[in-house]
């Protein structure tokens, strides 16, 4: 049975009817697939030969005001499939609907809305009458594979949002102008942070210098925080044999999402002889009657690996790996966004291996880091969902006494952070329950990031151990733990929560020393050298533009710290501050300053500009 919706839901659903409703007078031809409300808003699928402008969103949203006006009512009607696919064609929506049709189970209820002249299968639930939306707006048209696949025709997506009140709506719509001005993807264009290219690959990061000073802070702070906990760091190789995953599972678990094998070269050349075809080899790879290797999905098996290269005794444990490591998964390219959902990515992974008795201490362990990392940043709002194994589900592996223990340990664990939770069934992974850490961002959006995940199954399949006290073989525990998740993603986050204005300790280039003349530019050139001699990333602006034009600069390079120099400044000594953060700081001693921004760094001192 489906859940009854949310009065806001129903306002949003509601208005996705509406923008069809307009969409078909202004637009006669255009075709209907789905118009579902969203977490944000609601969006209609079009397919149209017109490509919807900005001014046409205006035209709609007019025509949208129209009808609200016309106060039209929401009916329900429930009808038998034979009267629905009648209905369909007669409305002229066959191409589309009729597969949205087919996709309902014999036996279910199948249900139309109508409001006004127009139609729609649809489950509802509706408000009664158009004039209950109050405030909506349309925000954009981007493009849409039907139903996700790229195999299929692209459609034109309407989005839009509603909400109960103007005032609300005028407050969303707000932060949507800061999320805007924030992007990540333009933030880091304009900062020349990183650079996605065509002739690349579509999903593959390039890390600019200065992104990749970010990334590089960011590594040293989690290593540092790694090393205090016990962890060793591994490398590991960016593929490894079909049969490695195959054992883990994630071949053919996640095989929709990861790129195709590649087949080793002497079984490739044996083939061709026989021209073997394309489902051919994808058969023979899967059964394992040829060779072949994966772009690693993930890690997990790689690390094990490194566990089982040598024997442990109980009183080894646990063990901690941890690795940068890079993985790969096929993401259509409807779905890529920037650095926030890509192709290529690197996780801050590791892998811990203990006893039973180890794992409630070690989960608390990973969950104190997190914290460490979200205090750090200036991400202290945030919530935990707790995912959990469906037990009337055949997606998960192994015994359900250890899945009972394994979802124990983690809602213990989760009580001890003082946190809003939330527990989803069949939300884990199929190999362990997890936890998934959700931040709010200084503009209050939320974002999915780290995960700690307790996981008996993988060392039964790998057929890892180690020794007990007993002198007997036992199974460890895995626990996966990632705070960052992926250096990609968070980086992106980072960008847009700072609105690319990083704390001075984590910004690309830290200092900017601006002579006012050529007459000071050896003390400028000195103080940079001073500068670089004790780490900090320092630049000087010797061009000889004027002083106000050298500050814009600053200004828009986002640099957290410049020095002002003049000819009174060298005689002095002296440096003139401005801070993006604390505004004019004034005249200051280059000593003081250096050594009040050198604490800074080392403490990595949280600094935000709203």
């Amino acid at each position: 049975m489906k859940e009854q919706m949310t009065p806001l839901e129903e306002i949003r659903h509601s208005a996705s009817h509406v923008l069809a409703t307009a969409v078909l007078r202004l637009f006669p031809d255009a075709k209907l697939d789905i118009g579902p409300p969203t977490d944000s808003g609601f969006y209609y699928d079009f397919d149209l030969e017109h490509k919807f402008t900005h001014e046409d969103l205006e035209k709609i949203e007019a025509e949208m005001k129209k009808v609200i006006k016309e106060n039209q009512r929401f009916e329900r009607q429930e009808v038998s499939r034979e009267e629905a696919i009648r209905m369909i064609e007669e409305f002229g929506q066959a191409e589309y609907k009729l597969g949205r049709l087919a996709d309902i189970p014999e036996g279910d209820t199948i249900s139309f809305y109508r409001n006004g002249e127009f139609l729609d299968l649809c489950a509802g639930s509706h408000v009664n009458y158009t004039k209950k939306i109050k405030a909506f707006k349309l925000l954009s048209v981007a493009g849409a594979y039907h139903r996700g696949d790229e195999s299929n025709k692209q459609l034109q997506r309407i989005y839009g949002t509603a909400f109960a009140t103007k005032d609300e709506l005028a407050a969303y719509l707000e932060q949507v102008e800061e999320a805007r001005k924030r992007d990540h993807r333009r933030v880091g264009k304009d900062m020349g942070l990183f650079h996605i290219d065509e002739a690349v690959g579509q999903g593959l990061i390039l890390w600019k210098p200065k992104g990749n000073t970010v990334r590089q802070e960011l590594q040293a702070f989690i290593i540092e925080q790694l090393d205090k906990q016990g962890y060793t760091q591994v490398t590991t190789p960016h593929i490894g044999k079909l049969d490695l995953f195959k054992t883990s599972g994630h071949f053919p678990y996640y095989q929709e999402s990861q790129f195709p094998p590649l087949i080793e070269r002497d079984s490739l050349q044996s083939l061709a002889t026989e021209n073997a075809t394309c489902s051919t080899l994808t058969k023979q790879l899967e059964t394992g009657d040829i060779d072949g290797y994966l772009l690693r999905p993930m890690n997990c098996p790689m690390h094990i690996k490194i566990y089982d290269s040598e024997p442990h005794s109980y009183r080894d444990l646990p063990v901690r790996l941890a690795e940068f490591g890079t993985v790969y998964r096929w993401e259509q390219s409807g779905e890529l966004n920037g650095m926030t959902r890509v192709r290529g990515f690197t996780q801050d992974d590791a892998h811990i291996f203990c006893t039973e008795e180890q794992l409630q201490d070690e989960i608390q362990g990973c969950l104190d880091l997190v914290k460490i990392v979200f205090g750090t940043l200036g991400m202290e709002e945030y919530s935990v969902r707790v995912s959990l194994r469906d037990p009337n589900s055949d997606k998960y592996v192994g015994d359900p006494e250890d899945w009972a223990k394994a979802e124990s340990a983690l809602r213990e664990a989760v009580k001890t952070l003082g946190v809003p939770y939330v527990e989803e069934e069949g939300e884990a992974a199929f190999y362990g329950p997890k936890i998934d850490f959700v931040v709010k961002d200084v503009i209050g959006r939320e974002w999915q990031l780290g995960t700690v995940q307790v996981d008996y199954n993988l060392p039964v399949r790998f057929d890892i151990n180690y020794i007990g006290s007993d002198n007997k073989p036992h199974r460890p525990v895995m626990i996966h733990r990632a705070p960052f998740g992926s250096m990609e993603r968070f980086c992106g986050l980072l960008i847009e929560h700072f609105g690319g204005d990083f704390p001075t300790w984590l910004a690309p280039e830290q200092v900017r020393i601006l002579p006012i003349s050529d007459k000071v530019a050896d003390y400028a050139a000195e103080l940079l050298a001073d500068l670089k001699a004790a780490g900090v990333r320092a630049t000087a602006d010797f061009n000889s533009e004027k002083l106000g034009a050298k500050i814009r600069l600053a200004e828009l390079d986002k640099v957290p710290n410049t020095l002002v120099v003049g000819a009174k400044e060298a005689e002095e000594r002296k440096v003139s501050v401005r801070s993006r953060f604390e505004g004019d700081r004034g005249s200051m001693s280059f000593a003081d300053f250096k050594a009040d921004l050198l604490q800074l760094i080392e403490k990595r001192q949280l600094q935000i500009k709203k």
